[in-house]
């Protein structure tokens, strides 16, 4: 979330930041009066504490002096100004609460090199990587090549669970597995950490990464108010929640891999074809807390470690910029990674690496501390990226690798992790 102060002294910075993201609104006007009615009520507890001590002092000289009538008189004063100032107390809290979660609505402010843009049509193509795949033959999509390879099966997934599950099966199990394995190899190489977290969390972890409460009507609730996760990054980003990290370990560079879970409850009509946009998927996720005045370098570094994995695919992609109008809510930069799909015709999103600056730290309350370079505490520089997306790499190396006779080539490097697996055939 956003420093009170900061909004408090640039309240048209984030207007404009408001407004350049499309459809975003926060209430400038309620901001005020809270603000206002925050600091009345704390001047007004202050100067009933200065009564309050100055009369406490009084009820002894009164009492020693034989005035018994008005020390008891004054005794009565100090004990209504110790009730009034209770009160007080009550409404500056609550006042507080309503200015924390207005507050907590409010998106992240755009980084100067992200590009004004009404919607993803309007994000700027920041390089390219390998050209879109061309067959001498009309290549199938993945919802058709699934069924007939035994890897996908739509209507039992629908029997199981419900629309937009999928069961997988024989290759297609094997290579969600193998995807995986790599995945994580390829992170830990690089020099991430690995963690195997929970995959049900509760409010505080959603609310510091700043899934909620804006985003409740796109996560799944269970019993005892608690969650299944949408993403790693939930998890990554909280195991230091509420700690003080020490600035000479930093940056730490985290990874896991996680099933994810999202009602999608503003997608419908979207992508309901094939494993794209779907209820439960696998990711492996990365997440990096870094210093400030590095952060925006870890956020390249981190791009061009989702980029390699696609690069050892041989999967054709390009990286872009998302614009005002696409970023998420606690990003203040953020790069997609879009994979060539032959069924659409077009590049797919398959991961997205942002820098939340010290949003979430803010909301998660995570500082570092650097004796060398400050005193007290800072609140470090957040950052999360897909590397990559399970579900949706598998539906690119399915269409990319298709054959004339609806078999798939496996991916050179892949190969290790499916049992030496070079080709999977149509099921007869």
């Amino acid at each position: 979330m956003l420093d009170i102060k900061f909004v408090r002294e640039n309240p048209d910075i984030v207007d404009k930041s408001c407004a350049s993201r499309q459809n975003v609104h926060w209430d400038r006007e309620k901001f005020f009066e809270l603000d206002e009615e925050r600091r009345s009520v704390i001047a007004e507890v202050e100067q009933l504490q200065a009564e309050r001590n100055s009369v406490s002092k009084q009820i002894g000289k009164l009492l020693r002096d034989g005035k018994k009538g008005e020390a008891e008189a004054a005794k009565e004063k100090v004990a209504a100004h110790k009730k009034h100032i209770q009160e007080l107390n009550d409404k500056r809290a609550q006042v507080e609460k309503d200015l924390f979660d207005l507050i907590a609505t409010i998106p992240n402010i755009p980084h100067k090199t992200v590009p004004y843009g009404v919607d993803d049509s309007d994000n700027p193509e920041v390089r390219r990587w390998g050209e879109p795949t061309h067959f001498d033959f009309k290549p199938k999509a993945h919802w058709d090549l699934g069924p007939t390879t035994g890897m996908l099966d739509f209507d039992r997934g629908i029997k199981l669970a419900g629309t937009r599950f999928v069961l997988l099966g024989g290759a297609g199990a094997l290579m969600e597995r193998a995807l995986i394995a790599f995945f994580l190899d390829t992170h830990i190489e690089a020099g991430f950490k690995e963690w195997w977290p929970p995959v049900i969390t509760n409010y505080d972890s959603l609310f510091g990464t700043g899934q909620l409460p804006k985003f409740d009507q796109d996560l799944y609730h269970v019993s005892g108010g608690m969650y299944l996760i949408p993403t790693a990054e939930v998890m990554l980003t909280n195991i230091h929640r509420g700690e003080v990290l020490d600035g000479g370990k930093l940056p730490l560079w985290y990874t896991a891999y996680t099933p994810c879970f999202r009602e999608e409850a503003g997608s419908a009509g979207r992508d309901t074809r094939g494993i794209i946009r779907v209820h439960e998927f696998d990711k492996v996720e990365m997440v990096k807390f870094s210093k400030p005045e590095n952060s925006m370098d870890e956020l390249e570094s981190m791009t061009h470690e989702a980029e390699r994995c696609l690069q050892l695919l041989k999967l054709p992609y390009h990286v872009v910029n998302l614009c005002t109008g696409d970023l998420g809510f606690s990003a203040t930069k953020c790069y997609d990674l879009e994979v060539w799909l032959p069924s659409y015709n077009n590049y797919k999103e398959i991961s997205s690496c942002s820098n939340c600056w010290d949003f979430q730290a803010r909301r998660a309350n995570i500082k570092y501390r650097d004796l060398s370079k400050f005193k007290g505490t800072r609140l470090v520089h957040t950052l999360n990226g897909s590397g990559l997306a399970v579900g949706r790499t598998m539906a690119a190396i399915m269409e990319n690798y298709q054959n004339e006779d609806g078999s798939i080539a496996v991916p050179e490097v892949l190969r290790p992790y499916m049992h030496d697996m070079e080709v999977i055939k149509p099921v007869k």
